[in-house]
């Protein structure tokens, strides 16, 4: 995904959301895609892992995966119910704002500010300054 393309990166654009609340939603985003838990249509094709370094610190991709579903799991968790619903669709599925708050049956332009409040909880449980 073209983060300049985002939903949440035409709001930072546009001045609705802060550094912060950016950098806390890309990081769940990350950790979205990195433990894969978008669905899949076709075969992976990466390579086959190499061994571990000789102090056997890396994670092998499973491993990578599921500690990124376990980042994942507790950021949305921190974030709390009520929250979570529009700060997976816009930062994680990639939903418009329109689109979310239609979906959710809420009023026009009240997503917004539940996305921030959800951002600034998420910031917040990132330890993001």
């Amino acid at each position: 995904m073209n983060i300049a393309e985002s939903p949440l990166g035409w709001l930072r654009a546009r001045g609705h959301v802060s550094g912060r609340q950016f950098d806390a939603g890309e990081q769940l985003r990350g950790d979205w895609e990195r433990s894969q838990l978008a669905p899949s249509v076709t075969m992976r094709w990466d390579a086959a892992p190499v061994g571990r370094s000789a102090t056997g610190a890396a994670l092998d991709p499973t491993e990578a995966q599921l500690a990124a579903r376990r980042r994942f799991d507790a950021a949305v968790a921190a974030v709390g119910p009520g929250l979570t619903d529009i700060l997976w669709r816009v930062v994680c599925a990639g939903e418009g704002m329109r689109e979310a708050e239609r979906a959710l049956g809420w009023p026009a332009r009240a997503g917004k500010l539940v996305l921030c409040l959800a951002l600034d909880r998420l910031a917040d449980h990132y330890g993001m300054r």
